[in-house]
């Protein structure tokens, strides 16, 4: 039998992580909980976003094979998620490969999407 891990925490690198910190506390509602020039977090007391200062950081072009993750949120209002978004420094990149969800990035070029709640 494997040893079941709980996840904890999800480390992104970037060039500026108390800027990570302030834009990812504004769309998830967790707290800062760390904010230095080297690495920051956000977190709800459960679950962390950990950003970590690699120099000469450059985001994968969206699309592109070189992305290697993003992350899904779900808001109760699409559209009114990505303009709140845009305002406080994310983009909407043209390319949107479907329906119901909008692919977003980050100030720094990471990936998200926006993702409407489940249906019952």
């Amino acid at each position: 039998m494997t040893t079941k891990a709980s996840l904890i925490a999800v480390t992104i690198d970037c060039e500026d992580p108390v800027r990570m910190a302030e834009f990812w506390s504004k769309v998830t509602g967790f707290d800062i909980q760390v904010a230095e020039s080297e690495y920051s977090a956000v977190g709800d007391g459960t679950t962390s976003i950990y950003f970590g200062r690699l120099p000469g950081y450059k985001a994968p072009a969206w699309p592109s094979d070189d992305k290697q993750f993003h992350l899904d949120f779900r808001v109760p209002d699409v559209a009114k998620a990505v303009e709140e978004y845009e305002a406080i420094g994310a983009t909407r990149p043209e390319f949107q490969p479907g329906e119901g969800w909008v692919i977003m990035q980050d100030p720094e070029g990471h990936v998200f999407c926006v993702c409407p709640e489940r249906s019952t």
